[in-house]
């Protein structure tokens, strides 16, 4: 511990001491250059440099053998994604003894104590009676050590009869970043089996780090980390929840976007102001119930149809710890299903319907808005709750409401192939008058040409729907009536639909644009034979997805065809 006259010197200073000192004495035989690694400390650049030192140690072969011998038992801790499992074990294969003791002025302080005339060592969770012939450990433990306490010890143990142990522990699931398995996750598993018996808890939920817009992990050096206050200012807590939870897949990184942040904001000033419009409508009413069945129309039968499979998805999709694919479920269903469909066909009903016909859907667009801000409550608490108090319903919180269950009685595949066929039409006489630069103010005639009756009898039985979407001046439905050369079409599944437009159509310009679309609709008949003749995506693909490719193989071939004839028509023309 004396160093002698380099006592208390800098050790560059020193190191130039003693090598002028061995020069003076004729000790310096040969000085070689050479070049070597040398450490930094990441805070502070300056060099580390390794100093032999007595340290407390945990062996580990036994506690990693206990962790390892676990996971083949009930009592498993399953990662997620899997592919960590093997991770973690191949750290418990080759592990090192811990050392578990550091020289630094915080933490739980080394429970080893030394006599100061014996120079004993005594190890004990309490400090010797005779305290003031003994020097406790000035080292404290390894923070990890102390944080892999933190399952167990949180909850009152030693103490294994308490309240908050017996209801709590084991855990349920425990998230955290996939770079810590070896440092937090294996220490309160192994440590958890040594002090209780049991695995700390039954999931671990392994997310990435968050990156920069250019995939650079955040960092002081870099400058190019970002403050999550600041973007909560700027944008709200649900918006940066959103591209948090819904951006990211298990164990893969996420890179931060304001453009991505743009988007959350945009969504939920969707939900927003579809909200208010739908709040607007209900008044004072009371707390949504759902009408009779037998007075659910077509788009009624629709929507909750589509909120119960949406339901379904999220639920199971948030049992698999895939929040990404259950906020696409629900992104889809409220902005394309809820708001640009079922608001939009709901308000012939709520300003010329009957008494009747306005109550029902004011209470189907209710219970919908209900489900849909208690779907989302997870990931958007605060806008979420703010719009449920201010609509009619029963309960202090949708915190504390009941979570959406699905309803097999809401499942209606009619419904949902009709809606569909609708949604296709109306899109496609849309995108016709935006091509023709026609807008819904201009009066056009409307042929719909379908491959059956009940095809048919659907669009007819459906003419206000067609009416309100499309505006035709003269409506024409069937499976025989002839199809104007001089017009705009678009190929729909089953059904072809074609706007008389003899003054505005020219006739290079659609044949071209049907050539367009029959080299998309090859490519698409191409992939789905691709699919189809894949032995292992048939033999090993769920049935009922192997059906539904064959049905869309089918679809595409029709619509194909019927382009084809379409073109053949004008290069008659």
């Amino acid at each position: 511990e004396n160093a002698g006259k380099y006592e208390g010197m800098d050790r560059f200073e020193a190191r130039k001491a003693m090598v002028k000192d061995l020069e003076d004495q004729g000790y310096m035989l040969k000085v070689d250059p050479i070049v070597h690694s040398v450490g930094h400390s990441e805070r502070t650049g300056v060099q580390v440099e390794a100093r032999l030192s007595t340290q407390w140690f945990v062996k580990m072969k036994p506690l990693a053998e206990s962790a390892l011998k676990n996971q083949e038992t009930d009592d498993r801790v399953n990662f997620i994604p899997g592919r960590f499992e093997h991770t973690f074990t191949q750290w418990m294969e080759n592990i090192h003894d811990w050392v578990i003791s550091r020289q630094l002025w915080w933490g739980h302080r080394i429970p080893a104590w030394y006599n100061k005339k014996t120079g004993e060592v005594y190890v004990g969770m309490e400090a010797p009676k005779d305290a003031e012939n003994w020097e406790q450990d000035k080292d404290v433990l390894d923070t990890w050590f102390s944080s892999a306490l933190w399952p167990f010890s949180t909850m009152g143990w030693p103490d294994t009869d308490s309240a908050d142990f017996k209801r709590y522990f084991p855990t349920n699931t425990l998230v955290t970043g996939y770079d810590i398995i070896f440092f937090w996750v294996s220490r309160m598993i192994f440590q958890s089996l040594e002090f209780t018996g049991k695995a700390p808890f039954r999931n671990v939920l392994l997310h990435g780090l968050i990156r920069d817009e250019q995939g650079r992990k955040m960092s002081k050096s870099l400058g190019n980390g970002i403050d999550p206050m600041d973007v909560i200012k700027k944008y709200g807590v649900d918006a940066l929840r959103w591209f948090l939870i819904t951006g990211s897949t298990p164990g893969q990184d996420i890179r931060f976007s304001y453009t991505k942040m743009d988007a959350a904001w945009n969504f939920i000033n969707k939900i927003w102001n579809a909200s208010r419009y739908v709040i607007m409508n209900l008044g004072d009413m009371p707390a949504p119930v759902l009408p009779e069945k037998s007075k659910w129309d077509l788009a009624d039968r629709w929507i909750l149809s589509r909120l119960n499979a949406t339901v379904k998805q999220v639920n199971a999709q948030f049992e698999k710890f895939e929040f990404g694919e259950a906020g696409r479920a629900l992104y889809n269903f409220i902005w394309n299903d809820f708001c640009d469909w079922y608001i939009e066909m709901t308000k012939e009903k709520l300003n010329n319907g009957t008494a009747e016909e306005q109550a029902n859907t004011k209470n189907i667009l209710g219970y919908v808005l209900d489900q849909i801000l208690k779907l989302m409550h997870p990931i958007m608490p605060f806008v979420t709750e703010k719009l449920w108090q201010s609509m009619p319903h029963d309960g202090k919180s949708i915190m504390v409401a009941k979570y959406p269950v699905a309803h097999d009685e809401f499942d209606d595949d009619t419904a949902t192939e009709q809606m569909s066929h609708l949604i296709e039409l109306i899109t496609a006489v849309r995108n016709i008058r935006n091509q023709a630069n026609a807008p819904m103010s201009k009066p056009v005639d409307l042929i719909i040409k379908v491959e059956n009756d009940h095809l048919a009898e659907m669009f007819e039985a459906n003419k206000d729907y067609i009416d309100r979407f499309c505006h035709p001046e003269k409506l024409i439905i069937g499976t025989d009536v002839e199809t104007p050369k001089l017009a705009l079409s678009g190929i729909l599944t089953g059904a072809e639909v074609d706007i008389p437009m003899a003054e505005l159509v020219d006739l290079d310009e659609e044949r071209a644009r049907m050539k367009k679309e029959i080299a998309n609709l090859e490519k698409e008949v191409q992939r789905s034979e691709k699919k189809l003749g894949n032995e292992n995506f048939v033999k090993n693909a769920p049935e009922k997805v192997v059906e539904e490719e064959r049905t869309k193989a089918k679809e595409w071939q029709q619509k194909l065809d019927a382009a084809k004839d379409r073109l053949a028509s004008l290069q008659d023309a």
